[in-house]
């Protein structure tokens, strides 16, 4: 079992290194102006979207194996705030996807300052997931 956490630790830092990262491509996107560089910050978003796409998978299902095997979700509150949150950047994760399909299609309104907003919300969501497995409030 623990093979499976140390591994499922690194994929959870990978994915989220993704997660970090993709937004911030977004705010050099939503500034520039440059039709070559614009098309290269794109070949980078959509290589590094579809790597943290693949490195997801694994982490969640070591995730579902560690839940499954020891049973702590079954009435334990601070799990199920975590697991709350892990269904929140899933759903912050392919939101990553639909804002990188209006970048190509050339079709973005929002400005660089509102993707630097949101480049924030997977660190307080990995800060609030750290502080709930560790400290475990509840």
């Amino acid at each position: 079992m623990l093979w499976i956490k140390a591994f499922h630790i690194v994929f959870i830092a990978s994915w989220f290194a993704g997660l970090f990262y993709l937004p911030r491509i977004f705010v050099n996107l939503a500034m520039e102006t440059d039709p070559a560089a614009t098309n290269r910050l794109l070949l980078m978003a959509r290589k590094l979207y579809r790597f943290m796409s693949l490195l997801a998978v694994p982490a969640l299902a070591s995730g579902i194996w560690l839940l499954l095997r020891y049973e702590i979700w079954l009435n334990s509150g601070w799990m199920h705030a975590k697991l709350a949150l892990v269904v929140a950047l899933i759903g912050y994760h392919h939101m990553c996807g639909s804002m990188l399909k209006k970048f190509e299609r050339g079709t973005n309104t929002r400005s660089h300052v509102w993707y630097r907003w949101f480049n924030e919300v997977p660190v307080l969501g990995m800060l609030a997931i750290v502080v709930l497995v560790v400290v475990k409030p509840f």
